[in-house]
């Protein structure tokens, strides 16, 4: 990637002498300081404006020739220091068009800065309507060490379109090609399953598509740094990716319908992970396996009852076919631990219990690794994309027996559903594998700088630093 493919951004050389206006973004605590860093008249007219600096606050400061600069409040900020960086995403609806350059405190980072900017300029994929070109509009001047920002922003971007594409022009197939195109461009080996090879290694998955006249898929890539060898950290990741979700036979409301389309984001979560440590070059391997199904009712459709043999051999009746997404994940676990990784990680959007809890800009995080859970909720504390991790409380697994199989894919009591969700994954994870479950909602319900109403990658930044601390890759810069 380069800064080219990024049009919000304007590379230093290319500024040539176009001229460039400034935003300052400033605290609360800083407004004393304003004279001095723009000059009296400006500070005077922020005054009468009754800028404050609040979060996401953007005043425009005139010149003698128009607007001269601009104002961005960053609010009381984190009490570790530093800022949001979606604060920087509200200065696209508001800046006019032209070259801008960012001037913050010292403990804003640059990249967070691009992030931000880049993030605020997402637009929701055009499906047929006109769309100007982010050209049009303000462009930061940035230095080409902004292409490491800006590789983050774009895969948060991609799992942003994927899941705001309509159903009709997403289904199973149509997620495993954007999944193979984005991953051979990038040098994984990629192998789409279907069929009686998908009938035979995940049972599971087969038997939840089976409803739908666009057939289930399985993903699989496998990826290996240019400095990993044979022996490297193997890294494998998991991701739901249920196209749309009727609920089946026990079918959802219509009002809970309306957002089945972002029931993939798990796979698009963990499909832009994959793409970040392929662009990051991480010395380790990759595997990335992506279950792509549709749950639909028809004849053919799974049913309440059903007995399913899964991958590893035990057996699960379904008490509940709008549980669906836990089914799609336990033969991928399964097939995830026979190569006996370092580290295993999957992301659904599984459980509306999860969203109870802890709200929708909160994943859960379950994890069978302390120390795993530990470096993957500081990372998320740091970079502002914070994760929430909930317990894997052994007393309630006696919840989800079956009399007729080894358990049941859902609780026999209305309590603790996300605990007893990832309870069920649980048992399709391998002794001494070490193994974070993330419950995410995948979505935003309103829009706020940089993170506009629609799809949304939650946690992305938070797992890709977690997993430079677990593998002690201190030399990779997190950005």
């Amino acid at each position: 990637m380069t800064l080219d493919d990024f049009p919000c951004l304007l590379p230093q050389a290319a500024v040539g002498g176009h001229p460039v206006r400034v935003v300052h973004a400033l605290r609360p605590a800083q407004l004393p300081q304003l004279a001095a860093l723009t000059d009296g008249r400006a500070a005077a007219f922020a005054t009468d404006m009754g800028f404050g600096a609040k979060y996401g606050e953007v005043l425009l400061l005139p010149g003698d020739q128009g607007v001269e600069s601009a104002l961005l409040g960053l609010g009381d900020g984190r009490d570790d220091g530093g800022c949001d960086p979606f604060v920087f995403g509200a200065l696209l609806p508001r800046l006019p068009a032209g070259a801008w350059r960012v001037q913050a405190p010292a403990d804003v980072g640059a990249g967070d800065i691009v992030l931000g900017f880049c993030l605020g300029a997402y637009r929701m994929p055009a499906f047929g309507r006109a769309q100007s070109s982010d050209s049009d509009g303000p462009r930061l001047v940035v230095t080409e060490q902004a292409v490491a920002a800006a590789e983050v922003a774009a895969c948060i971007c991609q799992g942003r379109d994927l899941i705001n594409t309509p159903p009709n022009l997403m289904g199973p197939m149509d997620l495993a090609d954007a999944a193979r195109l984005t991953l051979s461009a990038l040098g994984a080996d990629v192998k789409v399953i279907t069929g009686e090879e998908l009938l035979r290694d995940y049972p599971t998955v087969a038997h939840v598509g089976m409803g739908s006249d666009r057939p289930p898929c399985v993903v699989v890539a496998q990826w290996r740094g240019s400095r990993a060898d044979v022996n490297a950290p193997l890294l494998s990741l998991a991701g739901k990716g249920v196209c749309f979700d009727t609920g089946g036979y026990d079918i959802k409301p219509a009002s809970s319908m309306l957002r089945m389309k972002k029931d993939m984001g798990g796979a698009a979560l963990m499909l832009s992970l994959a793409r970040l440590v392929m662009l990051r070059d991480l010395p380790l391997r990759l595997e990335l396996r992506l279950g792509c199904v549709e749950n639909s009712v028809s004849g053919h459709a799974m049913r309440p009852s059903d007995v399913i043999v899964t991958r590893s051999g035990q057996t699960v009746e379904v008490g509940n076919t709008d549980a669906e997404g836990r089914l799609v994940l336990c033969d991928l676990l399964s097939a995830a631990c026979d190569s006996g990784p370092d580290l295993l990680i999957d992301a659904a959007t599984l459980t509306g219990a999860a969203r109870v809890a802890l709200g929708p800009d909160l994943p859960a995080l379950f994890c069978n690794d302390d120390a795993v859970a530990v470096h993957l909720l500081a990372a998320g504390d740091m970079c502002a994309d914070p994760m929430w991790r909930l317990p894997l409380w052994n007393g309630y697994r006696e919840w989800l027996r079956s009399p007729v199989a080894d358990m049941n894919n859902i609780s026999s009591r209305p309590m603790a559903g996300a605990v007893t969700a990832a309870l069920f994954l649980q048992n399709f994870v391998k002794t001494g594998v070490r193994w974070a479950h993330i419950d995410t909602y995948g979505w935003n319900d309103s829009a706020r700088p940089g993170r506009p109403e629609g799809g949304e990658s939650l946690c992305l930044r938070a797992t890709y630093g977690g997993i430079l601390k677990i593998f002690d890759f201190d030399g990779i810069k997190d950005d």
